[in-house]
């Protein structure tokens, strides 16, 4: 009777995890013993999913153990279950992660999606099994949680499995059983809830919430039906054993008709196999419960409801007897309710003559359900391991990012605020032409300043630093231009080819539409072309201003006697020399460079701030399972860059304030000096040199940080080339699988619209009577396309019996017929069959006709042999107004364009009598 039901695994394709991930976690991660323990975490990965999905699997449970939590092991016996490998590479007491286990925590970790790190899953249907030239049905979807859907499925496939090869003779075998059909149901049972949102498009028949829950309802059926066994095992009362046995009928009742009732479900073969276990399991789990009932009835002194239930016990295993004997046997409980009826009949007869009631009026069979769906909950073992346990989740790195940004924002705008005031003091200076105009007291020598300024561009290169700086640039624009444009076209050319197909299929071209994935990443392109022409304008600024400043700076990078030269004399200034405010205004200035001093050192400070926030982040998403990022950042950043922003405003303020002293006590230093003509040419001279070593410095800085930008670019481009590149690459290969699929499916499809069989040649009219010979092989119908309003023909009358004796002496043809090839002799023919037997053996497949016993089947259109082969008499009877066989031809006209050809031996169809 222990029928029960396993599911069929499905197949996978093989698919390279290493080249992907380990891509992403160079580009993501900087080159360490971290990204070194990453990368062999990713190999690790992609060994266990082969381990898991590329071989056969066991029907035990430590295969189980391998996709969903790994196998544990502390012999090097015990290792061999799990893959081959040595005792040295893990180690005593360590756990082989499971594969699925694995997937739920590898996908918070990696940015899995179609625009992003893009691998694509291919999964046959479990239960499709494909035809000849159609092959299977499959799906291939660029998505994380479809593995893990169809991973999932297998569990409760294997689960199913196992259950079904325990022994039920023994407790151990019914306690596993029943774990693993109550672990099936869960799974299958999860698939239903998420299956949808995993996948986001319909799913392939197998691993849809109707099949999938279908498979949940039998499941669980079977392990109630375990507990029924057990139950029965360890001989409980019958009363807990009747409810346990209508509850399991319950179930399978419930399973029926979601198999039945579903749509596409049917169609399966698996579940024509599946439905009259299902309703024989339903009918036996009834008649249980009615045995045991009865049993329970006969303690209440209630013989006549014994009886009855007895009676509907012999009734339900006598239907499954007679329609599902081939799935089930039910022999030992049909003796067993079979011997009960006997004896409580008789008792009943002779002794108690109780009323015998109706089924209908038997009170209900309570029911008691001792199993429930196992709820999958990651991870499923408690010795599970991580292998990417020190990598952060995705919700984290994207915090991280944020903050990162957040970051580098105020590091920028405090760096940037103390280098704009430096500059404007750096003007203000030059433009008052100090501190050169208090060196400058003789008149006549070229100032120190102006000197040291000199010697610091000399050193620095000069022109030729800053003319080669200018020079590269373009090169290095042109570089990052071509990155990108190649990048850009990569998508423009694949979009191409998927609007050309989505044209060419229309809605059987099912996939993410090219132009809606890739909205991100032209996004992201428009960007860097955007930031691209943001820095040629800068670069166009930064030649203008050298353009302006080059014949100054080029004076600076002359030897002295050369610059002494260029710069006009004037009549000495000697009485300032012990003024008070040249004092002051030295004052003054060494004080402004103090406070620029002190900015060096600030900025120094800042760049220098750390502050591990993952943690912080860790934390966050642990409590609250999400991750207020703007929160988190803005308060840590206040708290570490509150006191350097205060600093920052004070030497602000501390600079105005000086700055305005040093333009007052200049007023002063410019009356008191004597001024001409010439003093006035030598000290414009003198602040376009200041100038110019300004712009020169700041020049340098900006074509420095031009060149870095772009090579930074660069490398950031190449990445974006390769994410192109990958997510094309990804494109391509579902593309070809889902033309594969189109294929495929083209070639199941029927090649001609269907259409009715006339009436003659179904055979759905009264046939003529038959002799009660049995007659011989009927040649297959062709397919023959006849219009449908052509009239039946009208029933022949039966032949008129003839004897051998008549047949031979009527086989000369009348006079009024043509003449025509002698016939071949009858021994060389087949013999003459029974009346009822049709003369032609069974061949190619020409349209039969319902003809009257004896009558030639096929029309003489066909035939290139004469009557006299078959020993047949020719017949001319044909009632009147009778019309011949349809479509046959008119006499002494041939049906082929061919001549006729003289009748030749033929060897017979059937043996010779």
């Amino acid at each position: 009777m222990a029928t029960f039901i396993s599911v069929p695994l499905k197949k996978s394709s093989e698919v390279d995890l290493v080249k992907p991930l380990s891509k992403f976690v160079t580009a993501t991660y900087p080159a360490g013993d971290d990204q070194s323990e990453y990368i062999r975490a990713v190999e690790e990965l992609n060994k266990l999913r082969k381990s898991a999905l590329g071989r056969p699997l066991d029907k035990h449970e430590s295969s189980l153990e391998i996709l969903l939590r790994g196998c544990s092991f502390s012999r090097l016996s015990d290792l061999h279950n799990v893959r081959n490998r040595t005792a040295e590479d893990y180690g005593t007491n360590r756990t082989l992660p499971g594969y699925y286990d694995q997937l739920c925590a590898v996908e918070p970790k990696f940015p899995f999606s179609e625009n992003q790190l893009c691998l694509t899953f291919t999964w046959k249907d479990a239960f499709d099994k494909g035809s000849l030239f159609g092959g299977s049905v499959k799906l291939a979807l660029a998505s994380l949680g479809y593995e893990k859907t169809c991973v999932l499925f297998n569990v409760g496939a294997l689960a199913s499995q196992i259950a079904s090869e325990q022994n039920l003779d023994s407790d151990e075998g019914l306690k596993a059983a029943a774990k693993f059909y109550q672990l099936a149901s869960g799974a299958f049972a999860h698939i239903k809830d998420t299956v949808l949102s995993a996948l986001n498009r319909e799913p392939t028949m197998d691993i849809s919430p109707d099949t999938v829950g279908t498979l949940s309802q039998i499941m669980l059926a079977q392990a109630q039906e375990v507990f029924f066994l057990k139950a029965t095992s360890d001989k409980m009362k019958d009363a807990i054993i009747a409810k346990l046995a209508n509850q399991a009928a319950d179930f399978y009742g419930d399973a029926f008709k979601q198999c039945q009732y579903k749509e596409n479900l049917p169609k399966y073969f698996y579940f024509q196999e599946v439905l009259p276990v299902l309703a024989a399991k339903h009918c036996i789990m009834q008649a249980n419960a009615e045995y045991h009932q009865s049993t329970l009835t006969k303690q209440q002194k209630k013989f006549g409801e014994e009886i009855a239930r007895l009676q509907h016990a012999t009734d339900l295993v006598k239907t499954v007897a007679s329609r599902y004997d081939e799935y089930v046997n039910v022999k030992d409980l049909s003796d067993k309710i079979s011997r009960a009826l006997t004896a409580a009949k008789k008792d009943n007869d002779f002794i108690y003559h109780d009323r015998v009631p109706e089924v209908k009026d038997l009170d209900h069979i309570g029911k008691a359900a001792l199993v429930k769906a196992t709820a999958i909950q990651v991870p499923i073992s408690q010795k599970f391991t991580d292998l990417f346990e020190k990598m952060v989740p995705m919700a984290v790195q994207q915090s991280m990012s944020m903050y990162n940004q957040r970051k580098s924002e105020i590091i920028n705008r405090l760096i940037g605020t103390m280098r704009e005031a430096t500059n404007l003091c750096n003007g203000v200076l030059a433009s008052l032409n100090l501190p050169a105009a208090l060196e400058d007291l003789s008149g006549d020598s070229v100032p120190a300043s102006i000197l040291e300024k000199s010697r610091a561009i000399i050193q620095q290169g000069g022109l030729q630093n800053i003319e080669q700086l200018i020079k590269d640039l373009p090169e290095l624009l042109q570089r990052n231009r071509e990155i990108l444009d190649e990048s850009l076209k990569m998508l423009d050319d694949e979009e191409t080819t998927d609007n050309e197909l989505r044209t060419k299929f229309s809605q059987r071209w099912s996939r993410t539409p090219s132009g809606d994935l890739y909205k991100p990443l032209r996004a992201e392109g428009t960007n860097f072309r955007n930031i691209l022409d943001k820095a040629v304008q800068a670069d166009q600024v930064v030649r203008e201003r050298y353009n302006t400043h080059c014949e100054m700076i080029a004076l600076l990078c002359k030897s002295e006697s050369e610059l002494s030269a260029a710069i006009p004399s004037a009549n000495p200034a000697k009485t300032l020399q012990g003024s008070e405010v040249v004092g002051v205004l030295r004052a003054q200035l060494a004080q402004l460079e103090e406070v620029k001093k002190e900015r060096e050192q600030l900025e120094s400070d800042i760049k220098s701030v750390q502050f591990d926030m993952s943690t912080k982040f860790l934390t966050a998403l642990a409590q609250d399972g999400a991750i207020n990022e703007e929160a988190l950042s803005v308060s840590e950043l206040h708290n570490l860059y509150g006191d350097y922003t205060q600093k920052v405003q004070q030497s602000l303020k501390t600079q105005e304030d000086v700055l305005g002293n040093v333009q007052t006590s200049h007023q002063e230093f410019s009356t008191l000096k004597q001024s001409n003509a010439e003093a006035n040419d030598r000290e414009e001279v003198m602040k376009k040199l200041a100038s110019a070593h300004d712009s020169y410095v700041e020049i340098t800085n900006n074509l420095r940080e031009g060149t870095k930008f772009y090579n930074d670019l660069t490398e950031i481009l190449l990445k974006f080339q390769n994410k192109c590149s990958d997510i094309v690459f990804a494109r391509k290969t579902e593309r070809d699988e889902l033309l594969k699929e189109l294929q495929q499916s083209i070639a199941r499809e029927p090649s001609a619209p269907s259409f009715t069989v006339p009436a003659y040649q179904s055979g759905s009219s009264t046939p003529a009577p038959t002799p009660a010979t049995p007659a011989g092989p009927t040649p297959a119908p062709r397919t023959v396309f006849q219009p449908q309003t052509k009239p039946q023909p009208p029933a022949r009358p039966p032949p008129p019996s003839i004897t051998p004796q008549a047949a031979s002496a009527t086989s000369a043809p009348p006079a009024n017929m043509p003449s025509s090839p002698a016939p071949p002799q009858a021994s060389s023919g087949p013999p003459m069959g029974p009346p009822g037997a049709p003369s032609q053996a069974q061949g190619p497949p020409y349209p039969t006709y319902q003809g009257y016993p004896g009558y030639y089947q096929m029309p003489m259109a066909y035939n290139p042999y004469n009557y006299g082969q078959y020993s047949m008499p020719y017949m001319p009877y044909q009632t009147p107004g009778q019309a011949g066989y349809p479509g046959a031809p008119q006499p002494q006209q041939h049906p082929y364009p061919y001549g006729q050809q003289p009748p030749q031996q033929q060897q017979p169809y059937y043996p010779q009598q």
